[in-house]
């Protein structure tokens, strides 16, 4: 790109601020030049957890004794109230890709730096039953893998692991009701296909990991498959 090229960009961008500024998708005020959907103010204040090169962290021991993975991590801290819970709730709720997007970048910066991490061959986002995603107008989990695909260099594999029941919700259950709610929501096309491959399972929130829990349970019936989870947040 030429340097006359580099400047009408920048000049097209700055103009167009004029008429359609970017807030921050944390705390509302206007991003400046080299700010991307959060200030650096917000960007600075999220509760990192460096999961990614902790062995038998909290995510990890959430799923102990319970399915078999090889790695697990999530960016931040889900703490009630804070600008995390915020942002979330506005890619979840509100529309907001962008959100998803720029978080699944810090995801994947994370784990890039990872030795943990660096032998992944597919990217594989929970999936929501297609009248809930129709609904919401996408899967939150599939916007940020598509993030995270380039930063990483892995393809988004999207197309194997299905939801196949619609389930209530599962904000207000117990981890038991949970578990019951989702053990036989999913199912796998042409497994045949990921024989051998370790894949990164991708979703926002980790809680009680039931619906993880599900999903890496069905991939690990192929053989010589490996399963790692990442996530945003973990409540």
């Amino acid at each position: 790109m030429t340097m006359q090229r580099k400047i009408l960009i920048r000049w097209t961008n700055d103009f167009l601020q004029l008429f359609y500024p970017d807030y921050c998708s944390g705390c509302g005020t206007l991003l400046v030049r080299g700010e991307d959907v959060l200030c650096l103010e917000c960007l600075s204040d999220l509760p990192f957890t460096g999961f990614a090169t902790e062995r038998d962290n909290l995510v990890e021991q959430v799923f102990w004794g319970r399915v078999r993975i090889e790695h697990a991590m999530a960016l931040c801290r889900f703490d009630k109230g804070n600008k995390l819970q915020h942002m979330l709730h506005r890619l979840k709720y509100k529309g907001d890709r962008e959100t998803g997007r720029r978080l699944g970048q810090l995801l994947a910066h994370e784990l890039k730096r990872s030795p943990n991490y660096n032998q992944l061959e597919g990217l594989i986002p929970v999936p929501l039953h297609p009248r809930r995603e129709k609904t919401r107008g996408y899967n939150q989990s599939h916007v940020i893998a598509e993030a995270m695909s380039p930063i990483l260099q892995i393809p988004v594999l999207n197309h194997y692991l299905i939801r196949q029941h619609h389930s209530e919700t599962q904000t207000h259950k117990g981890r038991y009701e949970r578990w019951e709610n989702v053990n036989t929501l999913f199912d796998l096309l042409k497994p045949e296909e990921l024989c051998g491959k370790h894949l990164l399972l991708i979703d926002d929130v980790v809680t009680t990991g039931a619906t993880l829990e599900a999903c890496a349970s069905l991939l690990l019936e192929i053989p010589d498959i490996r399963v790692s989870i990442a996530t945003l947040a973990f409540a």
